[in-house]
C-alpha cells in the first residue's frame, strides 16, 4: 500500500448528507490522514439541510436524526471552505465511448489505456476512497462510469474502499465491463435497509428537486449482489450497522458515521480485514 496519507472523499453534486461525511473525516483526520475532495464535474457538494436542522424529523424512523453535536460539527467543516477545492472526476477519467462512435475501437483502445493512466494516478495520490452518502449519489454517483473506475482500481490494487449510506450503492454497478460480474460478490456488506426508505421524497428536504421515493430498494441490490456466497446485513433494530470485509467498509447510514470513521482508522492503521459480522 502506498503511504501518502491522503483519502480521496467522492461526493455528489445533488447533495451530501453533512455527518457522513464530517463523521468519518474527524476520525480519519484525528489519526493522521487528509482527506481532499471530487464530484462527477467538480461542482462543490451542498450539504443537504436536514443533515444540519436538529429539528428534522425522518419519516420511517420517527424521530430526529440530526443531534445538535453533529450539526454543530457539520456547520465547523462548512464554515471551512473545503469543499472550495473540489476535483472533477470528468477531468481525472476518460469516458467510455459509445458503440456507435466513429473509429469506435480506436476509440475504445484509447479509453483503456486513459483509464489505466488515471488510475494509477490516483493510487499513487491516494492511500483509500471514501463514498460519501446521502440522496445526492442515487442521481449522479451510483451509476456513473467514472466513479466505477475510480472504484474499480482501487479494488483491483486492493486498496480500502469506504462507503455509507447510499454511497455504497455504487459499489454494486461498479462492475469490470468486460466481466460484468459484481466485485461485492461473496462479501458482506451493509447498507440502507428496506425500512429505512422513503415513502415519497428522498432526503431532498429543503431543496427545489424531489424524485419522489428511492428509484431502487438498495437492500436489494446489495443481497442480489453478494450473491449466495455473501451476505447483506440490515441490522434493522440495531443503532448502528458497520461491516469490514476488507478491501470494503460499509455502514447502513448517518448513525453509524461515527463508528464508521473509527473501523475506517482500524482497517487503515491496524490491518483490520473483518468485523460486524
Amino acid at each position: 500500500m502506498s503511504k501518502t496519507g491522503k483519502i480521496l472523499a467522492v461526493m455528489s453534486e445533488w447533495g451530501y448528507w453533512g455527518i457522513e461525511l464530517v463523521g468519518p473525516l474527524l476520525k480519519l483526520e484525528a489519526a493522521g490522514y487528509q482527506l481532499e475532495f471530487a464530484t462527477p464535474n467538480g461542482k462543490r457538494s451542498p450539504v443537504l439541510p436536514p443533515s444540519t436542522d436538529t429539528r428534522y424529523m425522518d419519516p420511517p424512523l420517527g424521530t430526529c436524526v440530526t443531534t445538535e453535536d453533529d450539526a454543530a460539527e457539520v456547520l465547523a467543516f462548512e464554515a471551512t471552505n473545503r469543499l472550495d477545492a473540489t476535483q472533477s472526476l470528468a477531468k481525472l477519467f476518460p469516458e467510455r465511448p459509445y458503440y456507435s462512435a466513429d473509429n469506435f475501437l480506436r476509440r475504445l483502445e484509447a479509453y483503456y489505456e486513459d483509464r489505466r493512466i488515471a488510475q494509477a494516478t490516483m493510487l499513487e495520490r491516494y492511500d483509500a476512497i471514501l463514498l460519501v452518502g446521502g440522496s445526492g449519489p442515487i442521481v449522479d454517483m451510483v451509476n456513473n462510469q467514472r466513479v466505477h473506475d475510480l472504484v474499480l482500481g482501487f479494488h483491483a490494487a486492493q486498496r480500502p474502499i469506504g462507503a455509507i449510506c447510499y454511497g455504497v450503492a455504487a459499489l454494486v454497478f461498479a462492475r469490470d465491463f468486460n466481466e460484468r460480474k459484481a466485485i461485492i460478490a461473496g462479501k458482506n456488506v451493509t447498507g440502507h435497509c428496506i425500512e429505512y426508505d422513503y415513502h415519497d421524497g428522498t432526503g431532498f428536504v429543503g431543496t427545489d428537486f424531489n424524485m419522489g421515493p428511492p428509484p431502487y430498494v438498495l437492500e436489494y441490490l446489495l443481497a442480489d449482489a453478494v450473491g449466495p456466497t455473501g451476505a447483506y446485513h440490515g441490522n434493522f433494530g440495531k443503532r448502528t450497522s458497520v461491516i469490514v470485509d476488507y478491501p470494503f467498509i460499509t455502514a447502513r447510514s448517518l448513525q453509524c458515521s461515527h463508528e464508521f470513521g473509527d473501523r475506517f482508522v482500524d482497517v487503515m492503521k491496524n490491518g483490520l480485514v473483518r468485523s460486524g459480522w
